[in-house]
């Protein structure tokens, strides 16, 4: 798999989520993780819903789009290191999060857990 190309700013595995509201985890990304959107495309004949777009986080892409029938909402679990877990999660708090473990210092750096409007879990951590 050495000659596969990828497109200039995506990675080679890149996590494609279907959401209810969209918009609620785009303005979550943005807001907590500082997120960057470089494309969002909406539906021609629903202008609110999210056809699809990206947004990167330090460097790696995430895509996702609004829920359709043929693909339902899928929560996923993401893991992402941030500079501050402390900060991050009190961020993620205040932009709708609901917690779902406290910061804490472990083998790995301090971590906590988040839930985000749409249900995905977001596992923060900073390495001590």
């Amino acid at each position: 798999m050495s000659n596969v190309k990828i497109p200039n700013g995506h990675q080679a595995v890149i996590p494609y989520l279907m959401l209810d509201g969209a918009a609620r985890f785009k303005e979550f990304t943005t807001k907590v993780f500082d997120g960057t959107i470089s494309t969002t495309h909406y539906q021609e004949d629903a202008p609110d819903m999210i056809k699809h777009s990206e947004v990167s986080i330090s460097g790696s892409v995430i895509m996702f789009c609004d829920s359709r029938p043929e693909w339902p909402a899928q929560p996923a679990n993401l893991f992402v290191y941030v500079e501050n877990a402390d900060d991050s999660y009190q961020k993620a708090l205040d932009a709708g999060g609901t917690s779902v473990m406290p910061p804490a210092d472990q083998d790995y750096g301090r971590s906590c857990g988040v839930s985000d409007p749409c249900g995905n879990t977001w596992w923060i951590t900073s390495v001590l």
